[in-house]
């Protein structure tokens, strides 16, 4: 009865050992599996709950849960938006746990930092995979932290990337992008806020990956883009924040990941429900319906689906198992009599 830790150092052996870009294609391939497999007949996704707060400093912690195939997972997430620069942290710092519905017992944790980057990056090339246009090849990027070095490498997985063009509201941020992204060998070109309206009239696919505050989107004005853009966005996943103008919305067909939690914090919040269209798990189970859309304004509207944390879990989890890598504990005080809460702690001596 122990419990498998996928600590940070386990997490680096894998990736050392299998590569980011296998990693990358295997975590887009059991994504998609999972969507085309989806029933929710049999699986349960909730949507997110948690806590907000703006003392001491703006931020959330959520629990996103997914019950499916006997096993429960949940990831408990943090985003808080001044952790890169107060702390030098990531914004988003998580953890994913699976649970056996027979005992209730923890079957394995896993740091999910990286794990939730990867996901969320496979999330957006299966979306531009199914939505974008084939002639795509010019890749617009507005915010370039964390996720925005995942988005670019998810894309590059499924598309044949030309040119990337790319702005942060904090020059230092982007000046590194290029630096962090090296692996990919693109052509990377940094604009400033005057270009703003260049880089998203430029570009055949858009990802916005900010960490606006609440009330204070959108991250870009409303101009004329090309024929066929198609928007990932990321960043969206407070109560009032939003990176894409209205207009943009209202002319564009929208595809959230989770409709229910994407109209409480995501871009179709700006929307009423009968201008949102289909989840994106529709879109990939039933492609044909959907690829008259492809050379029309798409946006995918990602706040993050439980499924995919789920998914994300397993795929390392197997790595572990196969590598022989990880931390076996016995964290569960598990007694031989299970009417005995005490003999498990007793080593043997009465209390």
């Amino acid at each position: 009865m122990d419990t498998l830790i996928l600590s940070k150092d386990t997490v680096r052996q894998i990736v050392a050992r299998v590569g980011l870009n296998a990693l990358m294609d295997e975590m887009i391939q059991r994504l998609t599996r999972a969507f085309e497999q989806y029933d929710p007949a049999t699986t349960q996704i909730p949507a997110r709950s948690g806590f907000q707060y703006t003392s001491p400093n703006p931020g959330l912690l959520e629990w996103m849960p997914v019950m499916a195939n006997d096993k429960i997972t949940i990831k408990v997430v943090g985003y808080h938006p001044t952790n890169p620069t107060r702390r030098n942290l990531p914004t988003i710092i998580s953890n994913i746990s699976a649970y056996d519905t027979h005992t209730g017992h923890w079957l394995a944790v896993a740091d999910g930092t990286l794990l939730t980057a990867l996901r969320t990056g496979a999330a957006s090339a299966i979306a531009t995979r199914a939505l974008a246009s084939e002639r795509s090849n010019v890749v617009g990027i507005i915010g370039a932290g964390a996720q925005a070095v995942t988005q670019l490498h998810a894309l590059s997985r499924v598309m044949d990337i030309e040119g990337v063009i790319v702005y942060d509201v904090n020059p230092l941020v982007s000046k590194t992008f290029p630096d962090r992204t090296c692996f990919l060998n693109l052509d990377i070109a940094l604009i400033g806020k005057d270009s703003l309206d260049y880089l998203v009239t430029s570009a055949d696919v858009l990802c916005t990956c900010t960490s606006i505050d609440p009330g204070k989107g959108p991250v870009f004005r409303n101009v004329n883009v090309k024929p066929g853009l198609h928007v990932n966005a990321i960043g969206s996943d407070f109560a009032g924040k939003v990176e894409i103008p209205l207009d943009l919305l209202k002319r564009s067909f929208v595809c959230p990941d989770f409709t229910e939690q994407a109209m409480c914090e995501g871009e179709c919040q700006q929307l009423a429900r009968e201008d949102i269209g289909p989840m994106l798990v529709e879109v990939v189970k039933h492609p044909e319906k959907y690829a008259h859309l492809r050379g029309k304004t798409t946006v995918f509207d990602s706040t993050g689906w439980a499924l995919e944390d789920m998914v994300a879990l397993e795929l390392f989890s197997d790595y572990a198992r196969d590598m022989n890598v990880g931390t076996r504990l016995e964290i569960e005080s598990i007694s031989s009599d299970p009417r005995d809460p005490y003999r498990a702690v007793r080593n043997g001596h009465e209390a």
